[in-house]
């Protein structure tokens, strides 16, 4: 009796649920009812608005091409009556000469009948009878005015609906990837004269080949495209690839998306090493601030409860860096610098939490308000009390902005100083194969100071500051203009010093 009764209530709560489904349904295809008879209203609508157009513009021009056969008919009539009236006068005189004659011929005075014979040779001589044209100015046909409506008359028995335009093709020959750019172009496969824009579609993503279905990034879109060809600019490439695709879009509806492709957009991406930066540095993804109270109270901590041991907890609670929350997922990955202590002493320094050893690699620094810093590259075993460009493994150049301005390039301890003048964003560019570290202007890309020797360890970017902030942007191709500089600086040593050549 229970189970029946259990099992009649699972019966009675399907139903009832099923019940509600069914009702839904009802209430989704009465609101479908509903929008088809709107959406049909408005089609009608705009088909009257576009028939209405037509109708207009068919008015005008037969009022316009009216205008044009009354304007030739006035001035037809016009020629023909001023001809008229020549023909007019000159027939009224001939008649009034045709009359003197006659009557001179009833002249019986020899000399009189001469006298009158010449005169009316004279006048005939000069009549306008005799000079008068006897055709017609104008011809009568208005055949020339006429018109043939029979292609138009076809073409607008073949008005119909508009098509769904057919997708696009995106040209992988003619997409270019440079300088943080990208360009991408397209055609149709027919010609469509009805194509009124295009829309593209691009998202980032760390797969190579056909797009996924399930891809962790959403699209991004791009609208009312009116050429064939689009150039997105300032991207950062914090991804292997990009997706693209692109539809056709006429006045009523969307084509389909084209085959979508994949375009490649590796740049060296990185963030800032919080977990071992100097206590006094407030470090946040690619951001460094100095901050002048930010390790006295942990300094005194480890000198008394952890000396001579590594990262005491306190200190890690008390960071008021925190690592970055784009960091956090990837966390499971070991940092580059192992368990290492924090930079301590004067070593104000700050390492990227990610290190290369072959390829290409390029990345800016910006400076806001900084008395002195470094920037430049290291090898892992940078010492905590080491500073940038004191050691036999890292490079830099040197800007000090206290009491005078001094800028250099620093190597082992040695300094060359750079006569020229301080950019307010430098690049950095490594081609680590190539055993070459150079620095430009990143505004004008020119170049400031190359390092030449041969890299025998992974390289990590360090940062040197006191006293203000830098922004490191990463995610950059090599520029162009600094691929040039370097293919002409190749063989040349303009740049270089003694503090090149030195591992």
């Amino acid at each position: 009796m229970d189970e029946q009764r259990e099992t009649l209530q699972r019966i009675v709560s399907t139903l009832a649920i099923k019940n509600d489904e069914i009702h839904n349904f009802i209430d989704t295809l009465n609101h479908t009812i509903k929008n088809v008879q709107i959406n049909s209203s408005n089609a009608i609508s705009e088909l009257d608005e576009e028939f209405d157009g037509l109708y207009s513009i068919l008015d005008e021009m037969k009022g316009s091409m009216s205008n044009t056969i009354q304007q030739e008919e006035a001035r037809k009539i016009k020629a023909l009556q001023d001809q008229l009236s020549q023909c007019s006068s000159a027939l009224e005189s001939s008649e009034e000469l045709l009359e003197l004659a006659a009557q001179s011929l009833d002249i019986k005075d020899p000399g009189e009948f001469l006298k009158a014979a010449r005169q009316i040779k004279d006048r005939v001589t000069m009549a306008s009878a005799f000079r008068i044209s006897l055709k017609p100015n104008v011809s009568d046909s208005m055949t020339y005015l006429m018109v043939d409506f029979a292609v138009e008359r076809r073409m607008l028995q073949a008005v119909s609906f508009l098509p769904v335009p057919k997708a696009p093709e995106i040209d992988l020959a003619a997409c270019l990837v440079a300088d943080n750019c990208i360009t991408v172009s397209w055609r149709m496969p027919e010609e469509d004269n009805r194509i009124d824009h295009f829309v593209l579609e691009y998202r980032k993503t760390n797969f190579d080949g056909h797009p996924r279905v399930k891809d962790e990034r959403r699209w991004e879109l791009i609208d009312y495209i009116k050429a064939t060809e689009y150039t997105l600019s300032g991207l950062k490439f914090d991804t292997k690839y990009m997706n693209f695709r692109v539809q056709a879009c006429n006045k009523a509806v969307a084509g389909e998306y084209s085959d979508p492709v994949t375009l490649e957009t590796k740049a060296f991406v990185f963030s800032l090493d919080s977990t071992s930066s100097h206590l006094n540095l407030k470090v946040e993804d690619t951001y460094v601030e100095w901050d002048p109270t930010g390790g006295k109270g942990q300094e005194k901590i480890k000198g008394k409860e952890n000396k001579g041991s590594g990262q005491n907890p306190l200190l890690k609670s008390n960071r008021s860096g925190a690592p970055s929350p784009k960091r956090t997922s990837v966390s499971s990955r070991s940092s580059p610098r192992g368990s290492r202590d924090h930079f301590t002493g004067e070593s104000y320094t700050v390492l990227g939490d990610t290190a290369f050893e072959s390829g290409q690699h390029y990345w800016e620094v910006r400076a806001q308000d900084c008395k002195s810093y470094s920037v430049g590259v290291t090898y892992r075993n940078l010492g905590k009390f080491d500073q940038l460009g004191k050691t036999n493994s890292s490079w830099c150049i040197h800007i000090n902005n206290w009491l005078q301005i001094t800028f250099s390039a620093k190597h082992n301890n040695k300094t060359k100083t750079l006569d020229m003048p301080v950019p307010d964003r430098i690049g950095i560019y490594c081609d680590f194969d190539g055993g070459l570290l150079a620095f430009y202007n990143a505004n004008s890309k020119e170049l400031l100071h190359t390092f030449r020797t041969k890299f025998t360890q992974p390289l990590l970017p360090g940062f040197m500051i006191w006293c203000g902030g830098l922004t490191v942007s990463t995610g950059l191709q090599v520029p162009s203009a600094v691929k040039m500089l370097q293919k002409s600086e190749n063989g040349l040593s303009g740049s270089t010093s003694s503090l090149n050549n030195i591992a």
